[in-house]
C-alpha cells in the first residue's frame, strides 16, 4: 500500500507540474494541424491558378503538409521535455535503417518525383513506359497506373519508367501514318499510285502540311511494295488509319489490283539416270 500511494503521489505530482505543458503541446498538435491544413489548401489554390499540372500540385500539397507537420510534432514534444536534438538523432539513424531496407521503394520515390517534376508525361497521355502500353491515369509518388488498349489495370513501379525508354505517343499533335501496300508484279504501278494519292488527297482529316508522301519503295519477293505516308492529327491517327486501309482494299479491288499474298516459284527439274 505504500508502495502504491508513493507512486499515485508522484504522479499527481508529476501530473501538477506537467499538465499544462502536456495541454500545450495537445494544443500545438491539434491547432498546428489546423494550420498546416489551411496553408496546404492557400498553396494548392494558388498553384491551380497559375495553370500548373496537377499531378505537380498534388505531389508538392504532400511533400509540405507532412514536412510542417512533423514541425509541428516536434514543437509539441519540446513543450514536454523531450530534447528534439536526440529525437532528431534517433530519428536520423531509424531513417538511415529504414532506408538500407526500404531502398527500392526509396527508387521508386525519387524516381516518382522526376517524373513529376520533369513530367515525361501527365494523366491522360497515351504512353509506352516499362514494356506496358496504355493510357496514365495516374503517378502516384511510388507507382504509376496505366490502363492498357484493352482496359487492363497496370500497376508500374515508377522505378521500373525511369529506367527504361519511355514514348509518348500523343505528345506532339500530329503524327504520321506509315503504310506499306504490295502490288502483283503485273500491275501498273503508276495507276496505283496515282489512286492512293487521290485517296490521300480525298480525305479532308489528312493534312496538307506537311504533304502526305505516296512513292514507289522496293521491289520485294512477291511484290512491288509502295509507301503511303499522310500526316494526320493525333486524336484521329487511328480513325483514318483504319479508314483508309478499307478505302485501299476496296479501290483495288474495283480496278483489279492485285494485293498478292506471299508466294515463291518452285521449279522442278527431272534428271534421267542412266542404266
Amino acid at each position: 500500500m505504500e508502495t502504491y500511494a508513493k507512486l499515485t503521489g508522484m504522479a499527481w505530482d508529476w501530473l501538477a507540474t506537467s499538465g499544462p505543458n502536456i495541454l500545450y503541446a495537445l494544443l500545438i498538435l491539434v491547432a498546428g494541424r489546423f494550420l498546416v491544413k489551411w496553408i496546404v489548401y492557400l498553396l494548392q489554390r494558388a498553384l491551380e491558378r497559375t495553370g500548373m499540372d496537377a499531378t505537380l500540385v498534388h505531389f508538392l500539397d504532400k511533400l509540405l503538409y507532412y514536412t510542417l507537420l512533423i514541425a509541428v510534432i516536434l514543437a509539441a514534444a519540446d513543450q514536454i521535455g523531450i530534447k528534439t536534438t536526440s529525437f532528431l538523432a534517433i530519428l536520423g539513424a531509424a531513417g538511415l535503417a529504414v532506408g538500407l531496407a526500404l531502398k527500392d521503394s526509396l527508387g521508386n520515390f525519387a524516381s516518382g518525383v522526376m517524373l513529376i517534376l520533369f513530367q515525361p508525361f501527365k494523366v491522360g497521355d497515351a504512353v509506352t513506359a516499362a514494356g506496358v502500353s496504355g493510357t496514365v491515369r495516374r503517378i502516384d509518388i511510388f507507382n504509376s497506373v496505366i490502363h492498357t488498349w484493352d482496359n487492363q489495370k497496370v500497376i508500374v513501379p515508377n522505378s521500373k519508367i525511369t529506367s527504361d525508354i519511355i514514348t509518348n505517343i500523343n505528345a506532339n499533335p500530329t503524327r504520321r501514318i506509315d503504310l506499306v501496300i504490295g502490288i502483283g508484279y503485273e500491275d501498273d504501278p503508276g495507276q496505283a499510285r496515282a489512286l492512293l494519292l487521290q485517296l490521300v488527297q480525298e480525305d479532308r482529316r489528312i493534312l496538307s502540311d506537311p504533304s502526305p508522301t505516296v512513292a514507289l519503295a522496293e521491289f520485294g519477293d512477291s511484290s512491288v511494295n509502295l509507301v503511303v505516308r499522310p500526316w494526320v492529327r493525333t486524336a484521329e491517327y487511328w480513325d483514318v488509319r483504319f479508314d483508309l486501309l478499307e478505302k485501299i482494299k476496296r479501290t483495288f479491288d474495283e480496278h483489279h489490283i492485285t494485293i498478292p499474298y506471299p508466294q515463291r516459284d518452285v521449279h522442278l527439274y527431272h534428271h534421267d539416270r542412266e542404266k
